[in-house]
């Protein structure tokens, strides 16, 4: 999962692009970086690191130009611990910058396309790398530098291309080109400003990062959608793609996304709070007369759907750990062995809260299980008499292949285990999921009745269809075993 921005202004744009990444963090704090465009220079300046630790005084002052994207990212499978940090850059044809937020299923079978039929060579692991250059041989093809030309090497790339993505880029001579894939599973979103008379537009993964920069959101993109902002503020688009079943991401809602984010015109907030509210309806229809004492959210997902499921109990809300806000989110760390880690630098519990107590803990999911394990534990050790533990997700027990990098389905503490054993494994003395259909109703809510989400990662099923033998090919880019001995270790 990566956050991507693009500004095309009417001044220099490096500094909102900056701002805009420092509130898009939490979706990658592997590496970050910033390409601007000024007449007919490039450039950039990207590296490992959080943004603030990418970009200093020095850097900053050489990303001149009134049209620039935006990237941030986590080690995805098969490039964790690299230098890969985006955007990336080919000069031919005209010279183009792209930052990518997703995964495209069929990297192995693009990657030999380009290299054997477009002449193009790929210089690293990166499917980010592969989609800059099919979409800049589609360009290259056509011959001519517009819009419209833009716009057709766009659906060129959603006919080679499979998989959820979404995708900033800059053209020089050109402008800002943004598209989103035909299902519209990753998330990109639309705004507009006015600086002294004139339009300034901006694309980014979530409307927070407009809203810090005084953007009003205007629209998400449509699926298959692209958009081109010239360089001298003319907005395009078009639907690049016919029509196919939209399926945004429901992990967005559930996980990554920032609560003040708005997200195909829904309040993630809001989300977050019908979750709770099926969530205890449920428990209630189950243990009418449940021993509840407190609620504790595991902090900071759950909060919202925690404070909801605690009001439909009737039941007190309360913090009981307090977290260091300097440490990573813990499913994507690089191993096991920092996750556990991890946890324990993460998050300390507050006695008073536990001792006696029986509580239940709210987590927004449970991956591997590794952190509820050990949250179980320190809710023990703190005092409570009782540690029940409910997720506002369903139980994953598939992989996600459109941008999130979860485990190889082995390392997925549900895949193959029913709730009881998972409850046994994880030491709760009771465990409770929300139901898919609970989900996808809560997060939809009463404007958009019925509405179609990629749940991929709770139901296996898959919008995109998947090819033969890609589910092998993915345990072994990103089991743990694999990754450590692509580290040397």
């Amino acid at each position: 999962m990566c956050g991507i921005i693009g500004i095309a202004g009417a001044s220099d744009v490096a500094a909102a692009l900056y701002d805009g990444l420092t509130v898009l963090q939490h979706r990658g704090q592997d590496a970050a970086g910033i390409a601007t465009m000024e007449g007919h220079r490039l450039r950039v300046h990207k590296g490992n690191g959080l943004v603030k630790e990418v970009f200093d005084e020095r850097a900053m002052a050489l990303l001149t130009g009134t049209v620039g994207i935006g990237h941030c990212r986590y080690p995805t499978a098969g490039s964790e611990g690299s230098d890969e940090a985006q955007p990336f850059y080919v000069n031919s044809p005209y010279g183009i910058a792209l930052a990518h937020n997703g995964n495209l299923t069929n990297t192995d079978a693009l990657r030999q396309m380009v290299f054997e039929q477009d002449k193009r060579n790929i210089n690293t692991e990166s499917d980010s790398e592969v989609l800059l250059n099919v979409f800049a041989h589609e360009l290259q093809v056509l011959g001519r530098l517009d819009a419209k030309a833009a716009a057709s090497a766009v659906a060129s790339v959603h006919r080679r291309c499979k998989g959820g993505y979404a995708a900033v880029a800059m053209v020089m001579g050109l402008g800002l080109v943004a598209f989103r894939d035909p299902h519209g599973i990753r998330p990109l979103v639309l705004g507009k400003r006015e600086v002294n008379g004139s339009a300034e537009y901006a694309v980014a993964s979530e409307s927070v990062a407009l809203d810090i920069l005084g953007f009003r959101r205007e629209r998400d993109l449509l699926p298959g959608e692209v958009v081109v902002i010239t360089a001298d503020g003319q907005l395009y688009s078009e639907a690049a793609v016919q029509e196919q079943p939209h399926a945004p991401c429901i992990f967005e809602y559930v996980y990554f996304a920032r609560p003040d984010s708005m997200i195909e015109n829904i309040s993630v907030h809001k989300a977050r709070m019908r979750m709770g509210v099926t969530l205890g309806q449920k428990i209630l229809r189950l243990r009418p007369d449940h021993d509840i004492d407190t609620v504790i959210p595991i902090p900071d997902t759950s909060r919202d759907a925690a404070l909801e499921l605690a009001n439909v109990l009737g039941v007190k809300y309360r913090e009981g750990f307090i977290k260091n806000r300097y440490v990573g989110r813990t499913f994507i760390m690089p191993g096991q062995g920092e996750r556990k880690k991890s946890v324990r630098r993460k998050l300390n519990p507050i006695p008073l809260e536990f001792k006696d107590r029986v509580v239940l803990l709210v987590d927004d999911s449970i991956v591997r299980g590794t952190t509820s394990q050990q949250i179980v534990q320190m809710a023990r050790d703190a005092g409570a008499r009782k540690v029940y533990l409910a997720s506002a997700a369903p139980p994953v027990r598939h992989p996600n292949i459109y941008g999130i990098d979860m485990p190889s389905v082995d390392e997925l503490v549900a895949h193959g285990r029913s709730e009881q054993d998972i409850e046994k494994l994880l030491g709760c003395d009771w465990l409770i999921y929300q139901d898919l259909a609970d989900l996808e109703a809560a997060v939809a809510g009463p404007k958009f009745p019925g509405r179609r989400f990629d749940s991929s990662c709770f139901s296996g099923e898959y919008v995109t269809g998947v090819e033969s033998g890609y589910f092998e090919r993915l345990q072994q880019l990103r089991s743990d075993d694999a990754k450590r001995k692509r580290r040397g270790a």
